[in-house]
């Protein structure tokens, strides 16, 4: 019990979003606005024999937070193979760094980014050799 099993990203332009985290994260979509009676799409983020969760993309319903203010809710944070490599791909499909790499000694790098709908996610790199 109180395991996450599901995430809901916030956007206002959906096929802008669908094309940021599809072509960032390789993410599939699934549209389930009919249930949902909003725009509302299901995501696939990967196999399902890997440890992950999956979750959707909804049409935002309030004004987004404002720059600079303190994040007002759930981060995630996506695990990568190469941090610089997807910070790359992030920076070209119009995400933005909101905090840059740094290092979580002797175990991972981290940073966080922001998506094109103005939320901001994580990325983390495991390395025992960070410093």
């Amino acid at each position: 019990m109180g395991r996450v099993i599901h995430f809901e990203v916030h956007v206002d332009d959906m096929e802008r979003a669908k094309k940021f985290y599809g072509e960032v994260f390789g993410w599939t979509f699934e549209d389930w606005s009919e249930y949902a009676g909003m725009p509302y799409f299901g995501v696939v983020t990967g196999d399902s024999n890997e440890l992950g969760i999956n979750g959707a993309l909804m049409q935002r319903q309030t004004p987004p937070p404002e720059v600079n203010s303190a994040m007002n809710g759930y981060a995630c944070t996506m695990g990568s193979e190469d941090i610089d490599a997807t910070e790359k791909i992030i920076l070209a499909n119009g995400g933005k760094v909101a905090l840059a790499k740094y290092a979580l000694p002797g175990m991972a790098w981290q940073a966080y980014y922001m998506d094109t709908e103005g939320n901001i996610f994580g990325v983390h790199q495991p390395d025992e050799n960070a410093k």
